[in-house]
């Protein structure tokens, strides 16, 4: 399946000068979104996670599909003001902005393998967030997928040395 026709590019969005990669046609169809989710859990199926991380929104609905296929459980990470209970936090640069992310301070235990999953991998930001959480609460990220990754804001740079699987790669905007 070439998951790139399920794709669609929003010239000018969020901001003029921006080509948003559109996933929901991705959601949409039921064989795009399970060929998604069996292509990240045959890449991570064996690393030793228990628990799946995504940042809010596009990426809760890949991590939670693909948390109940490999039977682990589910870490949100949130914008503040949207988790009920005590939280750590960690601010990061967005290709066209600033934000803060949180997590659950209880949320992953020292020691815990922990698989990061997102929609998208542009500069990296959100990733590199994420990660810095959870270890900041001793846990071990065994990688991070992705349904696309756009090669050219160089986001792996970010996360050098850390297993990277995407399942779309776009080199040019």
């Amino acid at each position: 399946m070439n998951l790139n026709d399920y794709v669609r590019n929003v010239p000018d969005f969020p901001l003029p000068g921006v080509v948003f990669k559109d996933i929901t046609p991705i959601l949409a169809s039921a064989r795009a979104f399970k060929y998604s989710v069996d292509c990240l859990a045959d890449r991570f199926e064996s690393s030793g996670a228990a628990k799946v991380c995504a940042a809010e929104a596009r990426g809760f609905m890949f991590a939670a599909a693909l948390a109940y296929k490999l039977d682990w459980g589910i870490v949100p990470v949130r914008k503040p003001g949207k988790l009920p209970w005590k939280t750590i936090s960690q601010s990061y640069q967005l290709e066209y902005g600033e934000a803060i992310l949180h997590l659950h301070e209880d949320a992953v235990k020292p020691g815990e393998k922990v698989l990061l999953v997102d929609d998208l991998l542009a500069t990296g930001g959100t990733a590199e967030s994420m990660v810095k959480l959870v270890e900041r609460l001793g846990g071990e990220i065994v990688g991070l997928g992705f349904v696309i990754e756009l090669d050219f804001l160089h986001g792996r740079d970010q996360l050098a040395g850390r297993r990277i699987e995407s399942l779309l790669h776009v080199a040019g905007e």
